[in-house]
């Protein structure tokens, strides 16, 4: 019986983050579907397992852990190698600058276009868009550069940025201006044990 049991809304990019690096890493788990849409996180049952009422949320045997960047982070360092989160001050501090982005111009802006359009959000498109726009801009100045956003090697830096830039079309934002952007897309959907979201 697999150790690992993952909280999970099958349309979340922050899950998919989280199921992606479960399949790279070659990990067995569980999955516990929670309906956002039905108020499923909110109960008072899970609050006890995320008081903050979000997915994703990893259980590790007797360890919880809430919060996409968190779990990623607790993953590379448990059961990853070195490459996925560096152990060095500067190269864990790059990873980390991108994983601030993720939770940043991403989200903000090309996640919550997409909450908008696809989930009804109230949330102001063309502010988010705009947002979004700022952050792949913020990428194709470092994947000009090279192949991924923190080292020479993929980390986690990049499973964090990627699910949003891979879905930007649903927020009717075009990567089209964005060719190093794009190329490094299909860098990470040739990576071994890569899985697409439609899987989720």
């Amino acid at each position: 019986m697999a150790s690992l049991k993952l909280y999970n809304y099958p349309r979340s990019g922050n899950c998919y983050k989280v199921r992606l690096f479960l399949s790279m890493l070659g990990l067995d788990y569980g999955r516990i579907d929670i309906d956002l849409l039905k108020g499923e996180s909110l109960t008072d049952e899970f609050k006890r397992i995320n008081p903050r009422g979000q997915v994703p949320v990893l259980v590790d045997r007797d360890l919880v852990i809430w919060d996409s960047m968190a779990i990623l982070v607790y993953l590379a360092r448990r059961y990853g190698a070195s490459n996925w989160l560096p152990t060095d001050p500067l190269g864990e501090a790059r990873v980390m600058q991108w994983l601030a982005v993720s939770e940043n111009e991403l989200l903000y802006g090309l996640a919550r276009a997409r909450a908008a359009l696809i989930f009804g959000k109230p949330f102001d498109l063309e502010l988010c868009q705009q947002d979004g726009r700022a952050g792949l801009s913020v990428l194709e100045l470092r994947l000009a550069e090279g192949d991924w956003l923190a080292a020479a090697e993929v980390s986690i830096a990049d499973i964090a940025c990627y699910p949003y830039v891979a879905l930007a079309a649903e927020g009717e934002v075009p990567l089209q201006p964005y060719p190093a952007v794009c190329a490094w897309l299909g860098r990470v959907e040739a990576l071994p044990d890569w899985v697409p979201f439609a899987t989720g």
